[in-house]
């Protein structure tokens, strides 16, 4: 969800694009022609072990920011190992073999940062953003933190009853029951279907499970460390060269491509006297390796991507059931998900299905306005530029480059591909790939109320 800077940055450019007119010098005037992303100028190293490093001066301020990127997460979990790397990233955090956690800490802070250990889908990370002259030490001292873990076992109870509670409380929210079941029905025998662990699961894990992982997926070939902003190149590269080329060089990273499902699946999951009802509802799509996929991704955020999207206007500033309801296009290697999130009113569970569908329905009949189009695409074009304005946007977008095996094209020729697509262009990929017929939908709510409400709306059998 979109915090209140970007709202604001969208009612803004939105506020422009509604009403400014050429000729009336009472309103603001038109916005400019819009920029392309431009990839500051890079310097890549190659060491012998397969490691690579990638240097980015960018900006004034005299700090630098430094990622480890390695190319494992919880896309390389088995289906008894949920979370086992977010597990193994916690114990990484207790220390290495030559510092404790607090000397670390120390040392780290001393360079004007902290270190950061964390686990996604498709990469684990080590990070910090330090002042200049510290990045090649900062750059040791993380070398000694991912080669050296101490591993602990004096922590691991510890690590594991504080994931245990935090699974607890997220599971007791609507929304991580319905994200839960929804992937599960998309991806029934990927990582990706695979959210939350069980407490026996947890329970489960030793520090031989967390060693066997890492020996299994990390090494110099599956990671690259970035480097962007102010920093001596030399100093980086010899701190590289010195921490990281004795390194083993382990395996090539092995991404295993999803076979969604569209199953079309409708499920409730009962929340007995709950007042609102939680609503995920969508399918399986391209990803951004499709030529499709920048179309797709205008058209999501026309259609419910955007805080002027029409969806979100539709229920929740002309209806009133629901506050925050976005749609998103999620990323994944090889594959994608678009999907509607709204929390509504219990009464008017049916009645929001049925505007989301309409909303589809209308845009697959008839295209956007090309004014609502311009709107729509400048908003999102400014966005891009605006959040890759920083070493750390940087950074991130070509770690995205890197998981998805796309040119620097993708990201450079990315406001004129979005500027490039029309109002047809939309109606085509909504009818391509958003159909109501084959979408999964879950919703938890008080399933004596909104059970007739759904099979009202969707008319289809309910699973159990």
């Amino acid at each position: 969800m979109k915090n209140a800077f970007i709202y604001t940055f969208a009612l803004l450019l939105l506020t422009t694009w509604g009403f400014a007119q050429k000729n009336d010098k009472t309103q603001p005037p038109e916005g400019g022609q819009p920029k392309d992303f431009t990839l500051p100028k890079k310097e890549v190293v190659r060491l012998d072990n397969g490691l690579t490093l990638v240097m980015v001066p960018y900006g004034s301020i005299p700090k630098a920011t430094l990622r480890v990127s390695i190319k494992t997460g919880n896309i390389d979990e088995k289906e008894n190992q949920v979370w086992l790397s977010d597990l193994l990233a916690d114990l990484m955090e207790e220390g290495s073999t030559t510092k404790s956690a607090q000397q670390i800490a120390d040392e780290i802070a001393g360079m004007g940062g902290n270190l950061n250990i964390g686990v996604g889908v498709h990469t684990t990370s080590i990070s910090s953003s330090v002042l200049y002259e510290f990045a090649d030490d900062a750059i040791t001292l993380m070398a000694d933190v991912l080669k050296n873990p101490k591993w602990p076992q004096t922590e691991l109870d510890r690590l594991k009853n504080d994931m245990k509670r935090d699974l607890s409380v997220r599971m007791a929210e609507p929304g991580a029951q319905a994200s839960s079941a929804f992937f599960a029905e998309i991806y029934p025998d990927h990582p990706y279907g695979r959210i939350f662990p069980t407490d026996d699961m947890i329970t489960s894990y030793s520090v031989e499970d967390i060693k066997q992982f890492y020996d299994k997926n990390f090494g110099a070939h599956r990671t690259t460390v970035y480097v962007a902003g102010n920093f001596n190149s030399e100093k980086v590269k010899k701190a590289v060269e010195n921490s990281f080329s004795d390194w083993r060089r382990g395996t090539a990273t092995d991404y295993r491509v999803a076979e969604p499902a569209m199953s079309g699946e409708v499920k409730i999951i009962d929340r007995p006297g709950a007042p609102q009802s939680t609503i995920y509802y969508g399918l399986p799509v391209i990803g951004p390796s499709d030529k499709d996929f920048i179309a797709l991704d205008v058209s999501n955020s026309l259609l419910g991507g955007s805080f002027a999207s029409r969806i979100t206007s539709n229920i929740r500033e002309d209806k009133g059931y629901t506050y925050s309801p976005y749609s998103a296009l999620d990323t994944n290697y090889k594959s994608g998900v678009w999907y509607e999130v709204a929390d509504v009113t219990t009464e008017h569970t049916g009645a929001s299905l049925k505007e989301i569908k309409n909303e589809i329905e209308k845009l697959q009949t008839e295209p956007p306005s090309q004014e609502e189009m311009v709107g729509i695409i400048n908003y999102e074009s400014g966005l891009y530029v605006l959040q890759n304005s920083s070493p750390n946007g940087i950074i991130g977008q070509m770690i995205f480059l890197d998981i998805h095996d796309l040119d620097e094209s993708f990201l450079t020729d990315k406001v004129r591909n979005m500027h490039a697509v029309t109002p047809e262009k939309v109606q085509e990929m909504t009818q391509k790939y958003i159909q109501p017929e084959n979408m999964t939908l879950i919703v938890v709510g008080d399933k004596k109320k909104i059970e007739n409400q759904i099979q009202e709306t969707i008319e289809k059998p309910l699973g159990q």
